[in-house]
């Protein structure tokens, strides 16, 4: 199993940024792939990034592509998410999760992760 807490949310107006933080522990060793989704209220969880972790090679849809940056320590078992130039729309429940070596299906589904963090409400103001 691996444990992931999150950080860095917050409340920022339109055009901002933020920087979150996914801390890993655990079975560190068994992930390969970390990430971050989202939810908004009343819609559907949606994929916001991965992040190869060993490789560091890193996926985003067209929303946020230009806009937010995923990255990783791997001495720190920390992952990041800078997000920047932020819209109303952002705004969410943000939550990191990791995928198990020996796991499949597409990066870009929830189901697709076996572990997750608790989440951190990002909410951006017009």
């Amino acid at each position: 199993q691996v444990q992931l807490v999150e950080s860095g949310g917050g409340l920022v107006q339109a055009g901002g940024s933020l920087r979150l933080s996914c801390v890993a522990s655990g079975r560190i060793n068994s992930i390969e792939y970390m990430g971050w989704f989202r939810q908004a209220l009343g819609k559907e969880r949606e994929f916001v990034s991965s992040i190869i972790w060993s490789g560091g090679v890193t996926f985003y849809p067209d929303s946020v592509k230009g806009r937010f940056t995923i990255s990783r320590d791997k001495a720190g078992n920390t992952m990041y998410l800078q997000m920047n130039s932020l819209k109303p729309e952002d705004t969410a429940v943000y939550s990191c999760a990791a995928r198990s070596l020996g796991n499949s299906g597409s990066i870009v589904r929830s189901a697709s992760y076996d572990n997750w963090g608790q989440g951190t409400q990002v909410t951006v103001s017009s």
